[in-house]
Parts: C-alpha cells; sequence; structure tokens
C-alpha cells in the first residue's frame, strides 16, 4: 500500500505508482444509515448494500435483475469428508450467468455515472460477456478481446449482447495490452481486472451477502477459483468493512485461492514466501476462467490468503473433470470447470489436514455449468428394434 489518495466522484483507473486503488468509505456514517436490522426490509439483490458500493446516485444503478445466490449444500461430500457442511455458493443464477456479472454491474454503474461512452476489456470469456450486457443496457459501447482458444459460446454471447468482440492470438494478458494500448489512442475506460477500482466493489457483495445468508456467523474456510482474484481481494474487504459496521465479530474464514496446476503463479509465490507472483509462462487448463498467467492484485491476494490462515493450492485438469463429474452425478448440481476446482482443491486441502473434522466450508462456483463445452452423450435406441430394459 502506497498511502496514496484520490478524490471520488471521478473516473480513476490505476495510482500513481501504478498499482490498484481501493475504494474508502465513511463507515461510521454508514452504519448509522444502515443498521444491519434494516437489510430485513430490502429487496433481495446485492443493492440492497448501496451504502457500501461507490455509486452516489441510485438512478446511476445499471441493473439486469440481480439475485441473491442460493447457498447449495453437498450432503455426500461433508459426510464423505466427515465436515459440518460443504456449501457451493451458486453464481450461475446471476445476470450472464457468473459472477462476473457483480463486479462488470458495478464497474458499467460508475461509468454510466461519470459519463462514459466506451469500455474495453480482456476476458476469459465470461468477464466480457457480462461487461457487453451491462454497456448495452446503459448505452455504452463495449470493446473485448479474447484469447483465441475461448470457448465459442462465450464469444458469440458478447457479440449477442451488443459487444464488439476480438479474438487474439494470445493469453488474456496480451489481450489486456491491447486493451491498453486502446485506452491511449481511443479514451476508452480500460476495465481490466484491478486496473479500476469498481470490480473490486461488485464483487464484495459475495462477502457481504454470504455473511447475512449465514446469520452473520461467517464459515471456517472458502475455497475460491483465483485467476486475478477480484473476488477473493473484494470479500477480505467485505469482511473488514462488516466489523467495522458492527456486523460481524474479527473471526474470519480461512481463504484457499484454488488455482490450475498448468496455470499457477499465486501458488507458486505461497510457496515461495514471496508477495509478487512471476508471469506463469505456456499456461494452459479447461479452467480458462482462471488461467491468467499474471494477477496484477498478486500481492492483495497473497496477503489475504496468509493473514487468514489459509493456503494456495494447485490442481490439476484430471481432478478438476473428476470434481465436475462427480457433482453433478451424486449431487445433482452442476458445476463450471473453475467452481469443481474449488471441489477438487478441498479434496487436497482434505488430504493435507488443512480442514478439519466438523467445520464448515464454502466452495464458490462461479458460472453456470452450461456455459461450457459438456462431455457427449451418445447412447441411443431403435424404437423399431426389441429393447433389453434390464440391461439399460
Amino acid at each position: 500500500m502506497t498511502g496514496e489518495r484520490h478524490d471520488a466522484g471521478q473516473v480513476h483507473n490505476l495510482s500513481r505508482a501504478g498499482k490498484p486503488l481501493l475504494v474508502r468509505y465513511d463507515l461510521a456514517a454508514a452504519g448509522r444509515a444502515l443498521p444491519r436490522e434494516a437489510l430485513r426490509d430490502r429487496a433481495p439483490d446485492w443493492w440492497r448494500y448501496r451504502e457500501l458500493l461507490p455509486m452516489r446516485r441510485d438512478a446511476s444503478i445499471v441493473s439486469l435483475g440481480e439475485v441473491m445466490t442460493p447457498l447449495i449444500g453437498l450432503p455426500r461430500v461433508a459426510a464423505e469428508l466427515r465436515l459440518g457442511d460443504v456449501i457451493v455458493k451458486d453464481e450461475g443464477r446471476l445476470p450472464t450467468g457468473s459472477f462476473k456479472a457483480r463486479g462488470l454491474a458495478l464497474a458499467v454503474t460508475m461509468a454510466h455515472e461519470f459519463g462514459v461512452r466506451e469500455m474495453a476489456i480482456p476476458t476469459n470469456g465470461n468477464a466480457g460477456a457480462a461487461m457487453a450486457a451491462y454497456c448495452s443496457r446503459a448505452g455504452i459501447a463495449s470493446y473485448a478481446f479474447c484469447p483465441d482458444d475461448t470457448p465459442d459460446i462465450n464469444v458469440r454471447e458478447i457479440a449477442a449482447q451488443g459487444g464488439k468482440v476480438y479474438k487474439v492470438n494470445g493469453l488474456i494478458d496480451d489481450c489486456g495490452k491491447l486493451v491498453g494500448e486502446g485506452e491511449k489512442t481511443r479514451g476508452w475506460f480500460n476495465c481490466s481486472t484491478l486496473k479500476e477500482p469498481y470490480r473490486i466493489e461488485g464483487k464484495k457483495t459475495m462477502g457481504l451477502e454470504l455473511a447475512e445468508q449465514l446469520g452473520w456467523q461467517l464459515p471456517d474456510a472458502i475455497f475460491y477459483p483465483t485467476g486475478g482474484g477480484t473476488g477473493l481481494i473484494g470479500m477480505w474487504k467485505a469482511f473488514a468493512e462488516m466489523e467495522a459496521l458492527g456486523w460481524i465479530g474479527p473471526q474470519r474464514p480461512r481463504m484457499y485461492a484454488v488455482q490450475a496446476s498448468g496455470c499457477a503463479p499465486i501458488v507458486r509465490a505461497f510457496e515461495q514466501g514471496v508477495e509478487q507472483a512471476a508471469r506463469w509462462e505456456n499456461a494452459r487448463t479447461i479452467a480458462s476462467g482462471i488461467r491468467v498467467p499474471g494477477a496484477l492484485g498478486d500481492f492483495l491476494i497473497l496477503r489475504a490468503v496468509r493473514e487468514s490462515g489459509g493456503a494456495a493450492l494447485a490442481v490439476d485438469d484430471e481432478a478438476i473433470e473428476a470434481a465436475l463429474d462427480e457433482c453433478g452425478q451424486r449431487d445433482g448440481l452442476l458445476l463450471c470447470p473453475e467452481g469443481a476446482a474449488t471441489l477438487a482443491g478441498l479434496r487436497l486441502a482434505h488430504l493435507r489436514g488443512l480442514v478439519r473434522w466438523g467445520e464448515r466450508v464454502v466452495l464458490f462456483n462461479c458460472a453456470d455449468g452450461h456455459k461450457y463445452p459438456l462431455r457427449e452423450a451418445n447412447a441411443s435406441l431403435d424404437r423399431t428394434q426389441p429393447i433389453d430394459f434390464i440391461q439399460l
């Protein structure tokens, strides 16, 4: 932290030191305006926490019908691992089908408040779709740059929701360089992860919402799929703000940043005991949303993980696929690959003795599993021939 201060009420990207900016609030005033009990009378969406969000006018809000996402138990996993609860917070129920809607709704809301006319983003798919949808709602032009192996459904989704989308022969950080070049030449608002302060504020609503849904008792551990890490950073910020408001006590969950073994810069930095994560070369994983070779907020992710007593964990693609199949076939919940990575991460943590008997654990499923390629299912029957129903 450099201690820089910047005035609210104007567009911001990075600090003068080239680091992420964090929004600060008058929490004493917010607490007077929003006692915890007042939430009972508000609509069940994340705008219920508006005193803890950066927009100054409710009229600025750009909404597509957001909901509080459900908590879904995995009782078979909990029983097998002898945990008190294993709960999935299913972010796939949000507009555009992913938790990217949280951050991008806030970023577009602030752009709308500031009169921004064009926004651009590097994306592995879901963030670009969310920005395109909210920008179209607000009447803002949007541009998305994605790696050329981004799932086709994500690319088409961005275009269908009004975004101009371009596939790039590189990874997401290569796409980010193009967004930065366009920012200089076109002047569009650069919505890259942590290069503006508002997406964190949207993502922190996951922490606010989770605490409220659990009766203001935070879980023992949170497993979070970590690419750029905005949500993990945002939740850690939310917990501090809630304590300052008197909504929760000092207890914190252990934060587990889960990455794919084919792209694990945060895990490597955690294990090396350093605060900066070197770029991961030749990044590969089926969980494209966490294929982020270098995170601008690496030091913020690592601080949250270490301060919480958690860890950074890497799981391979085979474990991710096994977890995806397990959750769908045993508990009926279709996870996205990144969400399945958190279940694989929980199993790894259990093997290492990092989670204990009777604990409550929350996994974040960051998107609707239907947005991703699924395994083929080609079994067929000829209705004109005898069918052995016993053998089906």
